[in-house]
């Protein structure tokens, strides 16, 4: 198994977790990845390290996002440093960074000299806000530009109620996989006209794509979306529900009419099919909070796994359970959906694509910290051109 990027070499310039987790997605597609770290190394190794319990003999954090790579430590602020990373870069196909532009500038890593030495280049910038504007050189974290700044947060709080924290790097992983593929997108285009180009993706950009629909609405009819209160949703078929045991489960019904007999038989109030309230589907929207308000009792007397027997003898009512981390590790179709990859005796979670003509290999762990320095700094100096660079 070698995966659809065999051979593709790729080098990695990036820190925390946006531009890792993509160089990371190729990896695990076959590529050959170079991470460049400095020599106290990518931040997140100590980030996440400080806040795990003592003696954790892994990092859940790091490790994910970087492995299948090489790591080489470089001083990029010295001569040599730099000419090893350059003469990285002249053999390279990609090139993947979420380093601020200054500072790649202030380097002469930025895509014209960089492009200038390699045209075949693929040159991927994942930035915060994007390559022009007022704020294309700021600083960002994907909690700042995806979850506040993109109206993620805004549009899944609860009216009256602060907005929910954000869980870590959703932002930076959905970013991650918009870069991977525009990564890929270049490199097919290469294939056909032999030439390179710089891509790239923002934080903030797939904010906006994510919550598309709700701009949609915006844009095209000029009105707000609905922000919608669970116990006063107009189709209470597209609801969630919690059992006697505190887990809930969630009805899928986005065309309710088909559904509402089969749940009014499941839950034995057969007398609402004629029920004035409840008989037609703008009555159950008229009347949706006292639907609700019956139906949040009715589920509250069975357990879980009443109900899901139940369900799973109505196939045409579509539900699901609303997991927890236990119960998605537990869930069997969690792992026959090909969710799991075994990296050095430890499941962790696989990129969400299956190559069927091109499998691709079993990925290997993240590596040290400079691990790989001395082996490859060795194979540059077999190199022509300008490695290593004195004087």
């Amino acid at each position: 198994m070698s995966g659809p990027l065999q051979g593709v070499k790729v080098v990695e310039l990036g820190v925390w977790v946006a531009a890792p987790a993509a160089a990371s997605i190729l990896a695990d597609w076959g590529a050959d990845v170079v991470k460049i770290e400095a020599p106290a190394g990518d931040p997140l190794r100590a980030a996440s390290a400080a806040v795990l319990p003592p003696g954790a003999g892994s990092n859940p954090h790091f490790e994910p996002d970087n492995r299948g790579k090489r790591s080489v430590a470089l001083d990029l602020r010295s001569a040599d440093g730099l000419a090893a990373m350059l003469a990285l870069l002249d053999s390279a196909d990609v090139f993947v960074t979420n380093v601020r532009a200054a500072g790649l500038a202030r380097l002469g890593l930025d895509p014209d000299a960089v492009r200038a030495r390699n045209p075949r280049l693929v040159y991927a910038l994942i930035t915060g806000y994007g390559l022009t504007g007022p704020d294309s050189g700021a600083g960002a974290f994907d909690l700042g530009a995806f979850w506040a700044r993109g109206g993620v947060a805004h549009l899944l709080t609860v009216p009256g109620e602060a907005p929910p924290i954000q869980r870590q790097a959703m932002g930076d992983h959905q970013t991650g996989l918009a870069a991977a593929a525009m990564i890929s997108a270049a490199l097919f285009d290469r294939e056909r006209t032999g030439a390179g180009q710089v891509v790239s993706t923002s934080l903030l950009r797939v904010a906006a794509y994510h919550v598309a629909a709700d701009l949609h609405v915006k844009l095209m009819l000029g009105t707000e979306p609905d922000y919608p209160d669970r116990r006063a949703l107009s189709n209470p078929l597209w609801n969630n529900y919690a059992a006697s045991d505190g887990r809930r489960l969630w009805l899928i019904n986005p065309a309710p009419g088909r559904a509402w007999p089969i749940l009014a038989e499941l839950v034995d109030r057969v007398e609402w099919l004629d029920d004035p309230r409840y008989a037609t589907q703008q009555a159950r929207a008229d009347n949706c909070r006292a639907l609700i308000t019956e139906l949040d009792e009715i589920f509250a007397r069975r357990s879980f796994d009443e109900w899901a027997r139940l369900l799973d003898t109505k196939p045409d009512l579509l539900w699901a359970p609303v997991n927890t981390l236990d119960d998605i590790l537990a869930d069997p179709q969690t792992a026959a959906a090909g969710t799991f990859v075994e990296v050095d005796e430890h499941r962790q979670i696989a990129t969400p694509a299956d190559f069927h003509g091109t499998p691709c290999p079993a990925p290997t762990g993240a590596p040290g910290l400079g691990e790989h320095t001395d082996k490859v700094v060795a194979a540059l100096a077999e190199l022509p051109g300008a490695w290593p660079a004195r004087g």
